[in-house]
């Protein structure tokens, strides 16, 4: 999962940025299970995604996928701080 704190001025047009971008990524990226954006306005941004691996995340991301995000060009203009990456693993419920 990636955060992004954008500029509230520029909320909507990183949010067609985003969008636009990630749209492409299923065909591009074959081990892409899911992805959403999910939005937070004025000022976050929230884009995550789930893989098949981590040889597929590493793949996409390169071998910092633990704590550099992968980030766009231009992207940090949209941006009040720097893009937060984190990462999770599914639990299983006990029952």
């Amino acid at each position: 999962m990636s955060e992004a704190r954008v500029r509230p001025e520029r909320f909507d047009a990183f949010r067609d940025l985003i969008v636009s971008t990630v749209r492409a990524f299923p065909d591009r990226h074959p081990g892409l299970v899911s992805h959403e954006v999910l939005l937070a306005p004025p000022g976050t941004l929230l884009y995550v995604s789930r893989w098949r691996s981590e040889e597929d995340l590493v793949a996409y991301a390169g071998e910092h996928w633990r704590d550099q995000p992968v980030l766009l060009p231009g992207e940090d203009e949209y941006l009040v701080a720097p893009l937060q990456v984190r990462h999770f693993t599914p639990a299983t419920a006990a029952g």
